[in-house]
């Protein structure tokens, strides 16, 4: 059965490599999608080497990146088509085919103005004559080990490539075809074949990679991130662990609570910067079932439906992660606001051989209680306590901390926090901003380092203002025109 399905093999040099290294991936129902080729270390070692050998030159041109988006998102690439692309990620992760399809869209988008993107990360050119700053890679080769729960953070690497580097990318072992698709239309944009790698690959292989690169770029959890963390030359994107802090009067805003569930559970809640906290000095148990009663209201479809709203899982898998999460709050003691609306337990049956993930609420008594600070790749959502005596200490270690209400005079404070990296005020989405805002950091001042270039070019010297020549035989400056 395998030899008919569509192969995703390495790519190096700009070509396919066929591995004898296979494994077949399969759909969450157990449908084979695809064989993926691994490329064993002795494959790895060989894109290495042809890389480092590779002259340098200059980093591609913005246009190169805005077609390879344009391609990415609509032309058929390897014999796929945008919708059967669109597809195979859905039924591999899981993901709904809404988040998908916008997905697309803004990845498109994004290689569009990446030059614009990457130069808001670096300060203001220094213009003197002869004096210039000039920011290079600080490493020729990244190794990326990006993620499967959403097509997006691929956009990280591409941006890698535009700053000059040279880019090894092992795939997520779910998706595969998003770094593959990505790799193609930017090959068919005319990148440089010797720019980019495509390495599929187990947790070993990527190891191996960061290892042996210059730099490192890692999507993972707390374990990578307790990994890799304190490393310099790698880049960790871990758990997002993203809170709202409201007041008492924000929980009477119905308005502001429907905003609220939809930051929940947009995107079937698999984002990094979906709410998994939600602090109060307000009712935590009110709050808590105003959030449980929208959430159950999201309907149960099968993820490949346009309207899907929740993420889906293999019945095995998705039955040991519902019973993990309903577990967190019977062992810590919180108190579960969602499966008594569901029959007992989060998983729904939409009819096609998978299972639906519902949404889970639950709540504690403080805000360092165990549960706080868990982010699972559905709708969950812990609510927690908070007083002013806390301060900014349990909205640490956020990638988004939301100040909707009456607690947006902390934005100074929680953005001085270091720990926090942005800060969102008002009725505003958490993943909002202009593509110049910083999502998490600056991958720039990451990737390059400034280097100084002096040259003989020096200030050319004012022309003197030309005298006035009075006309011939007067003697004496003509009288000013009168006015018109």
């Amino acid at each position: 059965m395998s030899g008919s399905l569509p192969a995703v093999d390495p790519v190096i040099g700009g070509r396919d490599v066929p591995s004898r290294d296979r494994a077949v991936l399969t759909a969450l129902d157990g449908t084979p999608l695809a064989t993926v080729g691994l490329a064993p270390r002795l494959l790895a070692q060989a894109a290495f080497n042809r890389m480092r050998a590779a002259d340098p030159a200059p980093a591609p041109v913005p246009e190169l990146f805005a077609a390879a988006g344009e391609l990415f998102a609509t032309a058929e690439l390897a014999g796929e088509s945008p919708e059967t692309y669109r597809r195979r990620v859905v039924l591999a992760t899981g993901t709904p085919y809404g988040a998908i399809a916008r997905a697309v869209g803004n990845i498109g988008n994004s290689l569009g103005m990446i030059d614009r993107i990457n130069r808001a990360e670096l300060p203001a050119p220094f213009a003197v004559p002869g004096c210039r700053t000039v920011w290079v890679p600080r490493g020729a080769l990244l190794a990326a080990v990006v993620p499967n729960n959403h097509p997006e953070p691929n956009v990280t690497w591409v941006r890698a490539l535009a700053m000059g580097a040279r880019v090894l990318v092992r795939p997520g072992s779910k998706d595969p075809f998003t770094p593959r698709r990505l790799v193609t239309a930017l090959l068919a944009a005319g990148l440089d074949p010797d720019t980019v790698a495509f390495l599929p690959g187990d947790h070993e292989s990527g190891e191996n990679l960061l290892a042996r690169a210059d730099l490192g770029l890692v999507y993972g959890g707390p374990a990578a991130a307790a990994r890799f963390g304190h490393r310099n030359d790698v880049l960790v994107r871990g758990p997002g662990r993203s809170k709202v802090l409201l007041g008492p009067g924000d929980q009477e805003d119905e308005e502001l609570l429907d905003d609220l569930a939809g930051w929940i559970s947009d995107d079937g809640g698999v984002r990094c910067n979906n709410i998994s906290l939600v602090l109060t000095s307000g009712s935590v148990h009110d709050l808590a079932e105003a959030l449980a009663e929208r959430l159950a209201a999201l309907p149960v479809r099968p993820v490949t439906d346009e309207r899907a709203a929740l993420p889906a899982l293999g019945p095995e898998h998705g039955k040991a992660l519902a019973d993990h999460a309903v577990g967190l709050a019977a062992a810590h003691g919180a108190r579960d606001h969602s499966s008594h609306r569901y029959g007992g337990a989060p998983l729904a049956d939409p009819g096609d051989g998978t299972v639906v993930l519902r949404p889970l609420v639950i709540s504690v008594d403080r805000a360092d209680a165990p549960p706080a600070g868990t982010e699972l790749g559905f709708p969950f959502v812990v609510v927690a306590p908070w007083r002013p005596a806390d301060g900014v200490a349990p909205l640490r270690n956020s990638l988004v901390v939301g100040l909707p209400g009456e607690h947006a005079e902390l934005a100074g404070a929680v953005l001085r926090e270091p720990t926090v990296r942005k800060v969102v005020t008002g009725r505003v989405r958490p993943w909002s901003g202009a593509p110049e805002t910083p999502h998490d950091g600056s991958l720039a001042q990451f990737l390059l380092e400034p280097k100084g270039l002096i040259t003989a070019e020096t200030e050319p010297e004012p022309e003197p203002e030309p005298a006035y020549e009075p006309e011939s035989g007067t003697g004496t400056e003509p009288e000013p025109e009168p006015a018109a």
